[in-house]
């Protein structure tokens, strides 16, 4: 089991409007309003931003893989993907998961007096 990185690249690729850049020793991948996923470089972890609700989720389903991140950014739902016990479909999953809570917001259609 595990998912190369190259693979976590790949199934990355697929998903709508995302862009990387470098972060440290990582690579960030966002969405065009925020960043989602943060990959180790080395290609043992994946962190993905979660709210709290999606992070006990994924943390309490598959706990081999997901915990997660110590501190501030893990009270906020910042999740630690173990790249090498995780399966392929749980990853897709989560990272579809992670995309959708960075995708950006609808905007409100306005009528012709201006109101929402």
């Amino acid at each position: 089991m595990g998912v190369e990185i190259a693979r976590v690249k790949a199934l990355i690729a697929t998903l709508a409007s995302v862009t990387s850049a470098p972060h440290f020793h990582r690579t960030a991948f966002r969405t065009p309003r925020k960043t989602f996923a943060t990959l180790d470089e080395a290609g043992r972890d994946l962190n993905l931003m979660f709210d709290p609700d999606h992070r006990e989720f994924f943390c309490e389903q598959v706990p081999e893989a997901f915990s997660p991140v110590p501190g501030g950014w893990g009270r906020m739902g910042a999740t630690r993907c173990d790249l090498r016990v995780v399966d392929e479909a749980t990853l897709l999953s989560a990272l579809a998961a992670a995309h959708r809570l960075a995708a950006p917001k609808p905007r409100a259609r306005r009528g012709r007096d201006g109101e929402a």
